[in-house]
């Protein structure tokens, strides 16, 4: 019998598990793939999550290894637009951090078995949870056998997809947006430096950041799906609206997407809860749906850790619908925020272009508005 069973070992479930083993609980964690992967998608760690890292451990080697940004530039026509400052002097940690997310993922993954080395059970997929009264039967598939844990509390955090959610029946509001996105990265031979920078070009928005390494990932917005994205093609895109030459050659990851997103009505279901992309989906433009996940642990580890320091070890009813209430609130913040980043990326007439962007300039050099804009941009 676990005091926790927490299905998924992305970056939310794994850091979720570390809280809970340094409080002393029983945990396991339930991944459905046999082996981690080398994902580059997820890389902005906002202020507020690396100081949440660092209360497992796990800021450190992150930081260490990642890229600072404390400053941003926008640009139009090849001429500059607006200078932004990220960095906080009064923050932990005055600045967003670009880090590839499987070395997010390792480091978290290496703090969890540092706590508990039997605590990661890999190729499990879970079929059922099923509320016994006492405790919550989770039965499933592992390597081909049938398989079963028993748990006190179940946290899901198996992504956008999510079986746990899927089986209690929850189905989160969806919604789609008229925006497409292809994005690589490349070596950089910019003059940017560490530097983010978004180019507001009449035909979409390209936004472009550092990466550890020497790479530098572009993103750009089309008008319409890109089914097979090449590295030639975005590069010949990056040049045709920015001027910024990249080689092709030196492609180490190219991804097309689209954009949705979700939130389920219920983030607490008896004692099952749900975290991160399984409860709520953001659009990667903005870089908040990890962090918001991980502000959704800080949020429900200490309640479920109280909850199990009873006799009963039951849910706190009345703690779990605050957490709801305001993960739901905080998750609808993160949509709203995420659909104005998308809004301001999209295609318009030079002229009205040009109006927006001369706006926006003088706009930034009013210190409350510069303010504004640098809490948004780091989830304060």
């Amino acid at each position: 019998m676990f005091d926790v069973v927490v299905v998924g070992a992305g970056p939310v479930g794994l850091f979720m598990a570390a809280l809970l083993l340094q409080n002393g609980h029983r945990v396991a964690v339930l991944e459905r793939r046999a082996t981690s992967g080398r994902q580059t998608r997820a890389i902005g760690i906002h202020p507020p999550a690396l100081a949440a890292l660092d209360a497992v451990g796990a800021a450190y080697p992150l930081v260490s290894s990642g890229v600072r940004i404390t400053h941003g530039a926008a640009y139009s026509g090849g001429r500059k637009v607006a200078d932004m400052d990220f960095a906080r002097p009064s923050a932990e940690y005055p600045f967003i951090l670009s880090v590839p997310q499987y070395l997010t993922t390792h480091a978290l993954e290496s703090r969890v078995i540092d706590l508990d080395p039997n605590a990661l059970h890999r190729g499990v997929q879970v079929e059922e949870v099923v509320d016994d009264g006492g405790h919550l039967r989770l039965r499933g598939q592992q390597e081909g056998a049938p398989v079963e844990f028993l748990g006190r509390f179940v946290v899901a955090a198996d992504g956008v997809h999510s079986a746990v959610r899927e089986g209690l029946g929850l189905e989160p509001r969806l919604r789609t947006y008229p925006d497409y996105y292809v994005m690589g990265d490349f070596r950089d031979e910019s003059m940017y430096g560490n530097k983010a920078v978004l180019f507001l070009e009449p035909g979409g928005i390209v936004e472009s950041f550092p990466l550890p390494g020497g790479i530098r990932r572009w993103v750009v917005r089309l008008g319409a799906p890109c089914q097979e994205p090449t590295p030639h093609a975005l590069a010949a895109l990056i040049k045709k609206r920015t001027g910024s030459a990249v080689d092709s050659a030196s492609n180490t990851m190219i991804s097309a997407f689209g954009v949705t997103s979700r939130l389920v009505s219920q983030m607490v279901h008896g004692r099952v809860a749900l975290l991160g992309d399984a409860a709520h989906e953001i659009s990667p433009i903005g870089g908040q749906g990890m962090n918001l996940g991980w502000l959704d642990a800080v949020a429900l580890a200490p309640i479920v850790s109280e909850a199990l320091r009873t006799s009963a070890g039951g849910p706190a009813g009345k703690e779990l619908a605050g957490f709801e209430r305001d993960r739901q609130r905080a998750a609808k913040r993160a949509i709203w925020q995420a659909s104005l980043n998308m809004a301001l990326g999209r295609p318009l007439p030079p002229k009205v272009l040009s109006a927006r962007n001369a706006v926006i300039g003088r706009a930034i050099t009013l210190p409350m508005f510069s303010e504004l804009v640098a809490r948004r941009f780091t989830m304060h």
